[in-house]
This record gives structure tokens, sequence and C-alpha cells, in this order.
């Protein structure tokens, strides 16, 4: 048997008033989880534990059958996993977004989704003007990045916001407070000088393109606990692709392997194609697979309904199809989203999501389609959210 696990990141989320009331997921043509979701079964899963944070690491450990309340410590370092950053005792790690400041109100959390070559000059030189041997900035992907300090563990007490969760407020009401937070405020206000005049912001202000004015620390964490190996725990060899550092940190902390597929991104460019054909290819040499799919959340970041419901369908039409041509007698399928992003409030919330099961074994439950509504209609429902991967492997 081989199981295939599709994260929709974000897809699910709230009626949108304009559109008749219906969520981008009711809203998307996608007829290859309809047919999925009529010989399937439907429920709800709470990824989220009451209390903690609905961020996608959070959520994500839920879907791949970790326990967050038992092996989360923080965002930051295991995207510093991801990308090769060691992290001793007394040191932290911060998420350092490049963003748009104007007027003094977030106006892109993204800074225009600046490209990753682009990205890399910006932190090259913040880390060049304000790096030390207790202060590190590190490159990421686009607009995500990471800040390393030694000798500060105070700066891990500080209230940090993360800046999608403060479209078009003002920056003042929501900079880090509390112990340790003078030190992370005073990086951020010196990352001002060093970006304003960049050539790679000239140029972005000439050609009409959003600049990064500051960088934005927050999701700070210590070292990650070990987390016991998923094949140890459910048998079963495992591979993932994604296009952010987040997701390829925890497959790491997985004993999963990270798969190289050319052309996967965060965003709508994604080669959704590619990426369903890589997982296949996987099947060769594991017994799972994992295909995490980012776009669907940072379009509604952006607050874009038609760009999330493009970013659904091409799931479908170019995801859902290719898995479906694996023979269905050795298949077993887990769609779901991680947590909810609703276009309206443009960011996570701890809502329950709709998951869907197909394929070998699978007893169909009279749903139509793969929504937040018919989800709800059967009546199932997980209240611990990282029991959803023993309900796909049967464990």
């Amino acid at each position: 048997m081989k199981y295939c696990v599709i994260i929709v990141d974000g897809a699910s989320g709230l009626p949108i008033k304009e559109r008749d009331s219906k969520t981008c997921l009711e809203l998307a043509k996608t007829p290859g989880l309809d047919f999925m979701a009529a010989g399937g079964a439907l429920g709800l899963v709470r990824t989220v534990p009451p209390g903690m944070e609905p961020s996608s690491a959070c959520a994500c450990m839920s879907v791949l059958g970790y326990d967050p309340r038992t092996y989360y410590r923080g965002r930051a370092a295991i995207e510093a996993k991801s990308m090769g950053i060691p992290i001793e005792a007394g040191e932290a790690v911060f998420r350092c977004n490049l963003v748009a400041v104007d007027g003094g109100r977030m106006w892109d959390y993204s800074a225009g989704h600046i490209s990753t070559a682009e990205a890399q000059q910006l932190i090259t030189a913040v880390n060049e003007e304000l790096g030390n041997e207790n202060v590190h900035f590190y490159p990421g992907v686009s607009y995500r990045h990471i800040c390393k300090l030694k000798g500060q563990e105070e700066t891990l007490r500080a209230n940090c916001t993360p800046p999608h969760d403060i479209p078009g407020k003002p920056v003042a009401e929501f900079l880090p407070r509390g112990p340790g937070s003078e030190f992370l405020r005073h990086l951020m206000q010196r990352s001002e000088a060093v970006l304003r005049d960049h050539a790679v912001n000239v140029e972005r202000r000439a050609r009409g393109d959003i600049p990064a004015t500051t960088i934005w620390l927050f999701w700070g964490s210590g070292q990650v606990p070990e987390m016991p190996p998923f094949e140890r725990v459910y048998g079963l060899r495992a591979a993932m692709t994604s296009g952010v550092d987040l997701l390829r940190g925890l497959a790491q902390m997985a004993g999963m392997t990270v798969l190289e597929i050319p052309g996967v991104t965060d965003g709508l460019d994604n080669d959704y194609a590619a990426q369903a054909k890589g997982a296949l290819e996987a099947f060769r040499e594991h017994d799972l697979v994992v295909v995490h799919i980012e776009a669907p959340d940072e379009a509604a970041h952006g607050g874009h309904a038609d760009e999330k419901i493009e970013a659904i369908q091409r799931v479908d039409r170019e995801v859902i199809s290719q898995i479906r041509s694996w023979r269905e007698d050795d298949l077993r399928v887990l769609v779901m989203p991680d947590h909810p992003t609703p276009v309206e409030v443009r960011t996570h919330t701890a809502d329950p999501v709709p998951f869907l099961l197909w394929g070998a074994g699978v007893t169909p439950d009279g749903a139509r389609r793969f929504t937040e509504g018919e989800a709800k209609g059967t009546g199932v429902f997980i209240e611990e959210g990282y029991n959803i991967m023993g309900k796909l492997v049967g464990r």
C-alpha cells in the first residue's frame, strides 16, 4: 500500500459575503476532489491544540502525526534546521521577514513577494552592517529569513507579532514588547537605514515594485526537541515535497526524505504538475509522500480571493489528477488544509479544518464535495489532530 498526504495550505476559510456567502473551497471548480469526495470519507479535524498559536508549524506537525503540545517549541528553529543553521545552548533564532512599511503602517508583509535573489542581496547587506559574533542574519527564500542571536536569551520572552497579522495597521502598536524586546526593536530600526538606498530597492521602486523597508523579527525559539523518526512510529518510509523551509524542517525533524523537485515554489508560479510527478516517482523508494502546497495560504494572506481560488483549482487540475492515476487498489490519500486562512482576516485561525480520506479500504460516507460544510455535515470530528495520520495508515 502507498499513502499520499496532500496539504493544501490555508485552503479553508470563512464564507465571503460578496461571493454569495461561499468559501473559497466552495467557489473553486474541483472535479477531481469532487470525485474523491463522492468515493471517500470526510470530516473535521482540530490541528491546532487549544491555547496554541494557529501557525503552520503547529498545524502541520499535527498533520504529520506528531502532538504539537509535546514537540513544538517555536517556528524559527524548525526553519533554521531546514537551512542547516546550528543552534547551540544560549542561542536564539527569529524569523526575519523583509517587509514594507509606509506611513507608519504595514504595507506588505512580504515586500511585494520579493524574489529570493533580491532578498539575499538585502539580507547580506544587513548582516554586513548589523551582524557580529553575537548577531547573524541568514538568507532564506523570498521574504523569509533567519536572525540568530547569541547571549540574548531574554529576547525569547519578548511578545512579537507576525507581520501578516497586521495588514494596513500602525506598526508602532505591534513592535516587539516586554522582556528582551528593546534589543529586537533596535535591530529592526537600524535595518531601515541599510535598506533605504540599497540598489535592490532603488531598482524595485523604479519598476513600481514594493521595496523592502525594514526587517521584522518574530517567532523566536531556541533549540528544537528531538522527534521520533516517522518510520519508527508508523513503520513507513516517508518523503516530502514543499517550497517552504518550515515544512522541509519538519520533514527533517521526522526523518523524512526532502525531495528536491525543480520548479516547486511558495506561490502561484509553483510547478504543480512537476510536484505531483515528483511525488509519484518517490513512491519507488518510499511508502508515503507528503505534498505540501503553499500557494492558497499566500494568496489569502494578501486578501486575494481569486488567487486563492485559482490555487485550489490548480491543485485539483494538476496534482489531484496525477495522484489519482496511481492504482486505486494500492493507494490511500489524505487531502486537507493545515489551518484556515480566511481572505477577510488575511491570517491564520485555529478553527477545525476539513479532511478527505480516499482510496483502498475507505468507505464512502455520502459526501459530494470537499468543502467545510460537507465535512461538517458528516458529523465526524477528530479533536486530537495528530491522530489523523493514524486514520490514514490504519494505526
